[in-house]
C-alpha cells in the first residue's frame, strides 16, 4: 500500500506520516482480506464472540453481573494480543500464501518472549482498569450489589448515575487511549521482526505522536465498528473482530518503515 511523508530515523521502527484517508483503506483492505479467508475469519471471530458471552455466563452465574460493563471494556484492552494470529492471516494473505488455521494459531512462536512481555503489559493494564472500575463503583455506590433485576435502576437511573457513568467512562477512555498508544502497531509489529517489546512500544507511540489525526479517526473508527459489535449481542464481533484485525496489519504495513 502507498503512503506519504518524512520517516523518524531515531528509533529502529521509524515510522511514517498518513493521511485522513488511510484509515478508510486499511478498513477497505481489512475487507478484502476477510473476502479472501472467510473460513479462519469466521473461526477467530467466533472465538471472540465465544470469550464474550463465557463472561457474561460467568458473571451471571456468580451473581456478579454488574462486572459485565468494566470485563467486557477490559477484554478489548488485551485484544490487540488476542488479535495475533488476525495479523498473521493478512501477514500470509500478503505473500500469497494459503492461511491456515493451525499455523496462526502458533504465531507467537516468530517472537515468544517479547510478545509474552507484551501480553504482561496489557494484561497489567487491564487488571488496572478493573481494579480502577471497582473503586469508582465502590466511590458512589457503598454497600451496594446491583442484582441483575435491578442493575439498570442502579447504574442508570439512580441519583448518582451520571457521575458515576461520566467517571466510569472518563477512566475507562485513558486506559483505552493508553493501550491504544502502545498497540497500535507493536504486535504486528513483534509478529513480523526480531525487536523487543519496548522498541515495538516506542515506535507504537511514536507512530501516533506523528499521526495523531489520522489514529484519532483510526481509534473512533474501532470504537464505533466494536460498539456495532455489542450492540448486536455480541453476534456482529463475527465479522467485526477479523475486520478490524486486518485492517490494524495494513495501518501497521502503512504506518512502520519496512526492515
Amino acid at each position: 500500500m502507498t503512503t506519504v511523508g518524512d520517516e523518524i530515523s531515531d528509533i529502529p521502527g521509524s515510522v511514517r506520516e498518513v493521511t485522513l484517508d488511510h484509515p478508510w483503506r486499511w478498513i477497505s483492505a481489512g475487507w478484502s482480506d476477510l473476502k479472501r479467508a472467510p473460513g479462519v475469519s469466521f473461526f477467530f471471530g467466533s472465538m471472540f464472540v465465544a470469550v464474550s458471552y463465557l463472561l457474561v455466563i460467568w458473571s451471571y452465574s456468580s451473581d456478579r453481573f454488574f462486572l459485565v460493563p468494566p470485563l467486557v471494556a477490559g477484554f478489548f484492552l488485551i485484544a490487540p494480543l488476542l488479535a495475533m494470529g488476525l495479523y498473521d492471516v493478512s501477514r500470509r494473505l500478503e505473500l500469497d500464501l494459503t492461511p491456515d488455521i493451525l499455523q496462526t494459531c502458533g504465531a507467537w512462536r516468530a517472537n515468544p518472549f517479547n510478545l509474552l512481555v507484551m501480553g504482561l503489559i496489557l494484561l497489567l493494564l487491564m487488571l488496572c482498569w478493573m481494579m480502577t472500575a471497582n473503586l469508582v463503583f465502590a466511590i458512589f455506590y457503598s454497600g451496594i450489589t446491583p442484582k441483575l433485576d435491578n442493575l439498570v435502576n442502579v447504574l442508570f437511573l439512580s441519583g448518582n448515575s451520571p457521575v458515576f457513568l461520566f467517571m466510569g467512562m472518563f477512566t475507562g477512555s485513558l486506559f483505552a487511549m493508553a493501550v491504544f498508544c502502545i498497540s497500535v502497531v507493536s504486535v504486528p509489529m513483534l509478529l513480523e521482526r526480531q525487536v523487543d517489546a519496548l522498541t515495538a512500544i516506542e515506535t507504537s507511540v511514536a507512530a501516533v505522536k506523528k499521526n495523531p489525526r489520522p489514529l484519532a479517526l483510526w481509534a473512533s473508527l474501532i470504537v464505533m465498528f466494536t460498539g456495532i459489535g455489542l450492540v448486536t449481542f455480541f453476534f456482529g464481533l463475527v465479522v467485526i473482530m477479523p475486520l478490524i484485525g486486518y485492517a490494524t496489519w495494513h495501518a501497521y504495513r502503512d504506518l512502520v518503515v519496512e526492515s
